[in-house]
């Protein structure tokens, strides 16, 4: 990789802020806002002690506030560039929530309610929410203007191939203010001569095979594939490559003349693209798995904290040495992070590298590490690393860097091996509910795992991590390849 492609993903290295995240935290905001102030009007003037609070004003507050979210949405009040002008969008915002009160006023009536509610609580839940309005969108417009300035709030893009088609995407995304896209620069394969160092005004950071270093560097959001679509050849090589990547990839079609029906594109800008990949498990998805991984790790820690206590003694007394053993594998997106298990080998016979794979009888596991293994009982100590946020509790299990069957590394035995590594790898996972736990001594069982491992990747949902989890200790009464 280049000097400056180097420097370039030193400088993109810190994450951003989703858009997606952003906008969803809003409409949760303002809801629980507008929610809260007719609460607190009707607490303050009505009084909370009458049956009318349950039965009446609580499903006013509630249906009011999800209305004029429901109506801020259907007028784009939601849209990044809807957010960065609240002046401009005020006037659709307080239509929205005038809107809401009406509906609810004419629910009132021809439900013959009108007169059991407050006229003054009305009028000022109105007013307060509407002043609760236009302060937040004024307060977010602020801060999406200085998150976009210094960088903190966009969709990070890398263009792929360059030439004409490449500099016409660049001046198309350009031409859209409201876009919040940011080029980080374009990558081919090609020489100067067909492919310019510079276009556009960005540079050339490298060939393909330095995107894949870069994109594991720098935390980036989108490919774009800058083809014409009859070049079939050299964009399916392309995806061989960069599928593996943990980002959603794009192929622009603003200069193809085929042309297809409206729903088959997605929009950057104004620009249409064709979806190629997803990034799994991103946004909201993320922030449920998350919950999910830190819930379920707390209440397996809370039931199992005398097994771990008692594991913990019987290793002290059976062998010299630490409890803990610390190895190096592979984590999201490639990078390397530290799995913690029970020390399971006579201390100095442990292999952090694990490329010498535990074998049936292996005379470097001790007594104690034989029961602990053949149980899993030394995978409990991973619980922490779920709440530490390198691992999660379900998803493809991280193997160890330099793990390798018959001398040859997991990635030479498999092609797209490190796709697995899209999302965060897991304490338990598809593969081993599916039987294939245990030593890897062929090529077949290295290739039987990352086909589950893909096959969870791509029909993930939180329903699939639970039957995963709730059928882990079933299967670990498996042990016919754990030793």
């Amino acid at each position: 990789m280049s000097r400056l492609a180097r420097q370039t993903a030193n400088r993109l290295s810190q994450e951003n802020y989703s858009p997606t995240m952003i906008i969803g935290s809003l409409r949760l905001a303002e809801f629980a806002l507008l929610a809260l102030t007719g609460f607190i009007v009707h607490a303050l003037y009505v009084g909370l002690s009458s049956d009318a609070t349950v039965y009446l004003y609580l499903p006013a507050i509630l249906i009011g506030s999800t209305l004029a979210v429901l109506l801020i949405q259907i007028a784009d009040g939601y849209q990044v560039p809807a957010l960065r002008s609240a002046l401009r969008t005020l006037p659709k915002v307080l239509s929205a929530w005038t809107i809401a009160f009406a509906i609810i006023s004419v629910l009132a009536f021809f439900m013959q309610y009108g007169l059991a509610f407050s006229r003054f609580w009305f009028a000022a839940w109105y007013v307060s929410g509407a002043v609760g309005l236009i302060i937040v969108r004024n307060v977010v417009a602020f801060g999406i203007r200085r998150w976009a300035r210094n960088g903190i709030m966009e969709r990070r893009a890398v263009i792929v191939g360059g030439g004409e088609i490449a500099k016409g995407l660049i001046r198309s995304i350009e031409q859209d203010a409201d876009n919040d896209i940011r080029i980080c620069g374009f990558f081919d394969d090609r020489d100067e001569r067909r492919s310019p160092p510079m276009i556009a005004g960005y540079p050339k950071l490298g060939n393909i095979d330095a995107l894949v270093e870069f994109a594991r560097m720098a935390r980036i959001d989108m490919l774009i594939i800058a083809m014409p679509l009859n070049a079939e050849s050299r964009v399916l090589e392309l995806l061989k490559k960069l599928w593996i990547l943990p980002l959603d990839i794009r192929l622009a079609a603003h200069a193809n003349k085929l042309r297809f029906r409206p729903r088959a594109y997605s929009y950057v800008g104004a620009v249409p693209m064709l979806d190629i990949f997803d990034r799994p498990i991103t946004d909201w998805d993320s922030v449920a798995k998350r919950i999910f991984d830190i819930f379920f790790s707390l209440l397996a820690i809370a039931v199992l904290w005398p097994v771990m206590i008692g594991t913990a003694i019987a290793i002290k007394l059976d062998s010299r040495g630490p409890v803990l053993f610390r190895q190096k594998r592979h984590g999201f997106n490639n990078e390397v992070i530290s799995v913690l298990k029970f020390r399971s080998m006579y201390t100095e016979q442990c292999d952090p590298t694990a490329r010498a794979a535990v074998t049936k009888g292996d005379p470097r596991v001790t007594k104690v590490g034989r029961f602990i293994r053949k149980t899993s009982i030394d995978e409990l100590p991973q619980f922490f690393n779920v709440l530490r946020g390198d691992l999660s509790l379900v998803g493809p299990r991280p193997h160890a860097v330099v793990a390798a069957a018959h001398d040859r590394l997991f990635a030479e035995v498999v092609d797209g091996y490190f796709a697995r590594h899209r999302v965060k790898p897991g304490v338990t996972g598809w593969a081993q509910i599916n039987g294939w736990r245990g030593e890897i001594d062929n090529d077949e069982k290295i290739k039987k795992r990352t086909a589950c491992d893909l096959y969870y990747i791509e029909n993930w949902s939180l329903l699939f991590d639970l039957k995963i989890l709730f059928l882990t200790p079933i299967r670990l009464f498996n042990t016919e390849n754990a030793y």
